[in-house]
């Protein structure tokens, strides 16, 4: 049972950022992650959509040996997690909650901005699991849409003067309103964590990639459901499975594995 996959499924590959986090923060697990290309990004599809995709991710990784399964796209996770809990009795991980703890547990004026998808912004996921932890927190939100393209493009380094602009005209009204702690609620935002580092040098970064990591690592410890030996890992897309191959290197250093087509 130890040695099964955790499946991870993301609306593409941004989702990357999810698995290295794993691979660093459990490094015998075996993994299998599918990322649906064909129909990314998620963030500006209508609710009924995302959960029919998501849908559609979590069955195609059913057919193989799965201990747990990782919803590692944020808009997926919080408009279909619900959904996609029903359909398995094995564990279900996803980004937003383990993000939203973290921040509550960091901030210190109670005051938390969330930057992601215009659909994870819309759903108010993050406000409502951040209230729920603690209902005194104020949370100030912005979909940031031209973010994602920009970071797939490889625009993300630090001389690259136009993301910087645009991030920083979308991390304005956050930072007017005083926040102490910055959630990056999607999973292409970890890289640019270093841009918003220099935009706003005094806050506490959040990345959901990372925070879920350490919430898949402490809930597999409790449940002694720890690989002991990695064995294989295995990577997925719906479509263009050279066009990732080249882009993975941007979420996984030396990235060596075949990309396959789904069948």
């Amino acid at each position: 049972m130890n040695n099964k996959y955790i499946g991870v499924f993301d609306s593409g590959i941004g989702g990357l950022t999810v698995v290295k986090a794993i691979m660093e923060a459990l490094p015998n697990e075996n993994i299998v992650y599918f990322g649906d290309t064909l129909n990314s990004p998620y963030g500006d599809k209508k609710e009924s959509q995302i959960i029919e995709l998501a849908k559609q991710d979590a069955k195609f990784l059913e057919q193989f040996d799965l201990k747990a399964l990782v919803i590692a796209c944020n808009t997926a996770d919080a408009i279909a997690r619900n959904t996609i809990m029903k359909m398995y009795d094995t564990p279900v991980f996803g980004v937003v909650g383990p993000a939203s703890k973290y921040a509550c547990a960091i901030s210190t004026n109670k005051k938390i901005g969330v930057i992601a998808t215009t659909a994870a912004i819309n759903s108010k996921a993050y406000e409502k699991a951040i209230k729920k932890i603690d209902e005194n927190v104020a949370v100030y939100s912005n979909a940031c849409p031209l973010l994602v393209p920009l970071v797939e493009q490889g625009k993300f380094t630090d001389d690259c003067i136009e993301t910087k602009e645009i991030l920083a005209g979308y991390l304005k009204p956050l930072l007017d309103k005083g926040i102490d702690s910055l959630i990056l609620g999607c999973t292409h935002y970890p890289l640019l964590a270093n841009m918003v580092k220099q935009i706003a040098p005094n806050i506490n970064i959040i990345s959901s990639s990372q925070a879920a990591a350490e919430k898949i690592k402490a809930d597999l410890t409790k449940l002694d459901m720890l690989s002991d030996e990695l064995i294989e890992r295995q990577f997925y897309v719906s479509s263009n499975p050279e066009g990732l191959a080249k882009l993975a290197n941007i979420f996984i250093n030396n990235f060596n594995y075949e990309v396959k087509l789904k069948w």
